[in-house]
């Protein structure tokens, strides 16, 4: 297949990862990013790499999640390896904790019915006992929680360090401060226009929208449909501690700088952005509860931060039918699935790959379905 030039919109998590990985590929790739304006979704990801739980409504995704999770390690290598930047990644495994048996017996059924649709999704149920034997400073008020030794976690801001830093050594260019509002595809020259806001223009033959809240505007443009909205997740910093917490948790991460995050809220209050003493408080109590230790450290930072979710919380990748070469990728996972998007979404959207198998599920059409209802807390 020969290579050609690719243009990314979109700088954050996932539109670094797709474009790292066409440029690997061996893509020519320009990366236009939205830079400081833009309601970075990676300033308040909470980090984790976990597929348990994932894709309980779509096997599919489940089945995406897994494989992206198996990919991370080599990503994680890769990208120490070609620009000095350690992403931080621990794969050793991953806790979601529980706080009454009636949540502990719901998620078992969920993790079978997910691993007999898929399979190769390992994981445990433990009791109050049992967890507390694994993560000994666990609270009286858990209940039992599930062991998945897939998951881990890594620093959201260092991985977008690195991506960027990737597509550098690749060759890729990354251009900064740009708020791109239009999108025309031009048949009788095989290319698209990408405009800015004050006026710059880009001509490439493929065009891939990674543009976080942006997309379903700019979508509409090429001809696909990728309706998303904000949500708003709230996350709380503590002071660094000695190493207590050696696995990721749902709910709390110790970090390799000895740190403790903490989170998080779901709130749909548009593009607010902001922290609110409700969440914040409501998010400490749940801490002390999983992990007393917390009660007397001192919190040091609070922020929020924008997720981007689709109507159902599932992703968007499709290319156009009517603008071939354009393509759109939506998902609130930008942690997670980064290693698929670089290895997978990235060749693919670049013309070096064919398209992954059943990705049909993925097309954003699916929302058009009047028949259809869908509910984003899966």
């Amino acid at each position: 297949m020969q290579a050609e030039e690719l243009i990314v919109v979109g700088g954050g998590l996932v539109g670094a990862a797709i474009a790292y990985g066409a440029a690997r590929a061996g893509a020519p790739v320009t990366l236009l990013d939205q830079g400081d304006i833009a309601h970075r979704a990676s300033r308040g990801n909470f980090g984790l790499v976990w597929v348990q739980s994932k894709g309980e409504k779509l096997p599919r995704y489940a089945r995406w999640s897994r494989d992206a999770v198996t990919l991370w390690p080599a990503l994680a290598k890769e990208l120490l390896d070609l620009t000095g930047v350690d992403v931080a990644l621990r794969q050793q495994g991953g806790f979601w904790i529980g706080f009454s048996d009636a949540e502990v017996q719901a998620r078992q059924v969920m993790l079978e019915k997910i691993n007999t649709a898929v399979g190769g999704i390992p994981y445990e149920i433990l009791d109050h006992a049992a967890l507390k034997a694994r993560l000994p400073a666990i609270g009286k008020g858990v209940a039992g929680g599930s062991f998945c030794p897939l998951d881990g976690d890594a620093n959201p801001l260092l991985l977008l360090h690195a991506l960027h830093a990737g597509l550098k050594a690749r060759g890729a260019r990354v251009i900064s401060s740009v708020d791109v509002t239009q999108i025309k595809h031009r048949p009788q020259s095989s290319d698209f226009e990408i405009t800015s806001q004050d006026g710059q223009r880009w001509h490439a033959p493929r065009v891939a929208l990674a543009a976080g809240l942006s997309n379903t505007t700019l979508a509409a443009q090429v001809g696909l449909h990728a309706p998303v909205s904000p949500n708003r997740g709230q996350v709380l910093i503590t002071e660094r501690l000695k190493p207590f917490l050696p696995y990721p948790t749902n709910k709390a991460r110790q970090t390799n700088e000895g740190s403790v995050q903490l989170g998080y809220s779901v709130e749909d209050v548009g593009l607010d952005d902001g922290t609110t003493v409700s969440a914040i408080e409501a998010i400490a109590k749940r801490a002390i509860t999983t992990f007393p230790i917390l009660g007397s450290v001192r919190l040091v930072r609070a922020w929020g931060a924008l997720r981007v979710l689709t109507p159902d919380g599932f992703p968007i990748y499709q290319e156009s039918a009517s603008c071939p070469g354009a393509f759109v990728a939506t998902s609130h996972s930008g942690v997670s699935l980064a290693a698929a998007h670089a290895h997978v979404i990235g060749p693919w959207m670049a013309g070096l790959a064919p398209t992954p198998d059943e990705f049909d599920y993925f097309a954003g059409e699916r929302f058009l379905d009047p028949t259809r209802s869908f509910s984003n807390a899966h």
